[in-house]
């Protein structure tokens, strides 16, 4: 029975755009372009402060979203989206279902799908930041909550991350929650899963963090014998989320298991990462007439793991190089639009470097 209906519900899926036209089923196109014409100008080494002047196409994106009832309450949903180059047209960065795309079901008992959508971590940005910040190249934070470029190999988390399977619970009370897991992203792209072999001259260069053990690019594919598959690496996340009346908070973990590799003394090493976040925020508006003030906080505690630093097999170091980061946001209406601060720290990470 349960096979039957799992086949139903993605064969139901794939099929709604066509069945759009006999209104069995409820489709709907959307995008949105934001775009802005930037100027910046940044100090060299050599003392220069080159200008650059350019458009940049901030999360710009085109797609389908639609449902199909299967009757008692249970519906097929599925969504394609893809990003969209604004400022350039490039196909690459613009290729189908590059941002959450996905097909499920969903019922009184919550929703479940498979395919490829963010980490349940990047359901508490809205709690801690405005939405729009978050998606734009100036303004943006998710830097700070994903260490860097968005990748396994650089120590980033709250990645769109492939290969997913993930459930979202109904609303108890304002209680909702989430748990995905993800297999190694095999999807061909070179940068989420790699073998890592310090030291390097420049990290930076080769597609690993500075406070992330450093590391080298591995062959992509989906051939089953990346070195990422074989050992087996996967990414598991969660939250808990509170949304009722003024209050709003959050608790989000992700755990990268085995998602970097890299040499050391006697063999190799395969290192998991994990990160803790926690947010809240109270909105003044919800109980005072006129004065919408919106606060917010959050603090995040990342753990890179590394082979703890021995000599003549006495441990001299720590084990796991970590780093703590916290931020405290405002969000004033002003007119039609909103004014949006933050301040925020990253502490220097702590630990001993990686053996090898």
């Amino acid at each position: 029975m349960n096979k039957k209906l799992v086949a139903l519900a993605v064969a139901g899926a794939f099929a709604l755009p066509l069945a759009a036209e006999a209104q069995t089923a409820n489709v709907t196109l959307y995008g949105r372009l934001n775009m802005d014409l930037e100027f910046v100008r940044g100090t060299q080494a050599d003392g220069s402060n080159p200008t650059v002047n350019r458009v940049s196409s901030n999360s710009s994106r085109f797609g389908m979203r639609g449902t199909e009832s299967l009757g008692g309450g249970l519906n097929a949903i599925f969504q394609i989206e893809s990003n969209v180059s604004g400022d350039t047209g490039n196909a690459a960065s613009s290729s189908l279902a590059s941002r959450e795309t996905f097909v499920g079901l969903q019922g009184s008992w919550g929703k479940a799908t498979i395919g490829k959508f963010l980490m349940p971590l990047d359901d508490l940005h809205p709690i801690f930041g405005n939405a729009p910040t978050l998606t734009t190249s100036i303004l943006s934070t998710a830097a700070l909550w994903a260490q860097g470029p968005q990748a396994k190999d650089n120590g980033g988390f709250d990645a769109r991350t492939g290969n997913s399977l993930r459930y979202d619970s109904p609303n108890w009370s304002g209680f909702t929650a989430a748990l995905q897991y993800s297999t190694r992203d095999s999807s061909g792209d070179t940068q989420n899963f790699v073998s890592c072999t310090p030291p390097v001259t420049n990290p930076q260069q080769v597609g690993c963090s500075a406070l992330a053990p450093s590391g080298t690019s591995a062959q992509g594919g989906d051939n089953g014998n990346h070195v990422s598959e074989l050992r087996h690496a996967n990414v598991i996340g969660g939250n808990v989320i509170y949304a009722n009346g003024p209050w709003n908070a959050g608790l989000a973990f992700e755990r990268n298991n085995k998602v970097r590799q890299y040499a050391v003394t006697g063999g190799n090493f395969n290192a998991s990462d994990t990160d803790w976040s926690i947010t809240g925020a109270y909105d003044f508006g919800t109980i005072m007439q006129g004065f919408g003030l919106r606060l917010g906080l959050v603090y995040e505690r990342t753990k890179y793991e590394t082979k703890c630093a021995t000599v003549a097999g006495v441990t001299t170091g720590g084990c796991d190089l970590k780093r703590n980061f916290w931020g405290v946001s405002g969000t004033v209406p002003v007119g039609g639009g909103k004014v949006y601060l933050f301040y925020g720290r990253a502490n220097d990470g702590s630990g001993s470097a990686a053996d090898g």
